[in-house]
């Protein structure tokens, strides 16, 4: 016996909560969005404490390029950050920072885990 077509009200797709049930969600994910400080290249910041691995905690820096999606970011740590991990002997073998290196560059530092030092611009 051939299955017929799923009604609209049955689709797997459909949100099962009605809209009403949907907007204050919406909203609270917008006024966050409103409070988080702007992520821009060339601003300086600081790696949070809850990005892993551990060796990269409080680590300071610039902000660099972000990807396509804004979601991850470029961080280029400054001189003493840079000795710090170049020393840290949980790094391991992780991140390999030449000797003669004055500042390395991270690639793809979550948003989430950057949170910035300097003064918004006014």
């Amino acid at each position: 016996m051939p299955r017929s077509a799923p009604s609209s009200a049955n689709c797997p797709t459909s949100c099962p909560w009605p809209s009403s049930r949907r907007q204050p969600r919406n909203r609270l994910l917008q006024l966050d969005a409103d409070q988080r400080p702007v992520i821009t290249p060339g601003r300086t910041g600081r790696i949070t404490a809850t990005i892993r691995p551990a060796c990269l905690r409080l680590l300071t820096g610039t902000v660099q390029q972000p990807n396509r999606t804004g979601t991850r970011f470029d961080f280029l740590l400054d001189e003493a950050s840079t000795e710090r991990l170049r020393l840290d002997p949980n790094n391991g073998t992780r991140f390999r920072i030449a000797k003669d290196e004055k500042r390395y560059r991270l690639a793809k530092v979550p948003a989430s885990c950057i949170e910035l030092t300097d003064p918004a611009d006014s």
